[in-house]
């Protein structure tokens, strides 16, 4: 977990969207578009560490809810409001504290309509004035719990009215849904840290501040382990007004690292 918070850092907050590439075809080299695939895999991230928070406040605070209590690698204030479901978590920041050098600002407010191992549970997030590294983050995450075979969990991932924006007003709003399935970790419900989840379908749109889309489309079933901040295997289609092509998150490893692969085989070697 470390070794990828520090990788975050590696986000520009005046710059956000830029990423480094190799090679030298200028037919695919359109600064808007390539910025664009970066500004995907930031918001995934993002996204990805707030479920994450998320899910370690609950466990945490689970099943004995207590009034006020701080979860381990969280350097936020927790409060939990209600003994019974719905409960209601509110994960505050105030003006900033650091974890694993990873500066987060603001709140996340975190509704749970009943247990998370549940079907037909809702886990809702919030972000008010909330802020990661300078980026500013907007939009609600919802996984609801749609489980048919109790050993293989099931959720569906929405992200709806999701913005990103750096320091100097750059932004890019996003919206989503995705089937996320738990396929390591089932059998110690309260903790989260050997859990891995797997994407197998759904579709991620992102729009920037000039009007420009991309829409990423899940070809190979994407790895996230709760240990890591990034996705660590799988493939998503990619298609925009220049794009067209897939990105690989490569063989399981957990870091940063990813490639875009143009439909005519030119390869860009990316980070975040």
């Amino acid at each position: 977990m470390k070794k990828t918070a520090i990788l975050f850092l590696s986000i520009c907050t005046t710059a956000v969207f830029y990423v480094s590439c190799s090679g030298g075809d200028d037919t695919v080299t359109d600064n808007t578009d390539v910025t664009s695939i970066g500004a995907a895999a930031t918001i995934d991230a993002a996204n990805e560490m707030d479920v994450n928070t998320a899910l370690s406040v609950i466990s945490t605070n689970s099943p004995t809810a207590k009034q006020f209590e701080t979860s381990p690698g969280i350097c936020a204030a927790v409060t939990v409001a209600g003994t019974t479901y719905p409960k209601v978590y509110t994960v505050d920041y105030g003006t900033g504290c650091t974890d694993n050098q990873i500066t987060r600002k603001g709140k996340l407010k975190i509704t749970l309509s009943g247990p998370i191992t549940t079907t037909g549970s809702k886990l809702t997030i919030e972000r008010i004035d909330y802020s990661v590294n300078a980026l500013k983050l907007e939009g609600t995450i919802e996984y609801t719990n749609n489980t048919t075979v109790a050993a293989i969990p099931q959720w569906i991932r929405k992200v709806t009215n999701g913005k990103i924006t750096d320091g100097v007003g750059n932004f890019y709003t996003n919206s989503g849904t995705h089937t996320v399935k738990q396929t390591a970790g089932v059998d110690t419900p309260f903790v989260v840290t050997d859990n891995v989840y797997e994407m197998t379908e759904g579709t991620h749109t992102i729009t920037s501040d000039k009007g420009e889309s991309l829409t990423l489309t899940v070809q190979e079933t994407l790895v996230k382990k709760y240990s890591c901040v990034y996705i660590s295997k799988g493939k998503l289609k990619v298609q925009g007004s220049v794009l067209n092509g897939v990105i690989d998150y490569g063989n399981n490893t957990c870091d940063n690292n990813y490639t875009y692969t143009h439909e005519n085989g030119f390869i860009f070697n990316l980070a975040i």
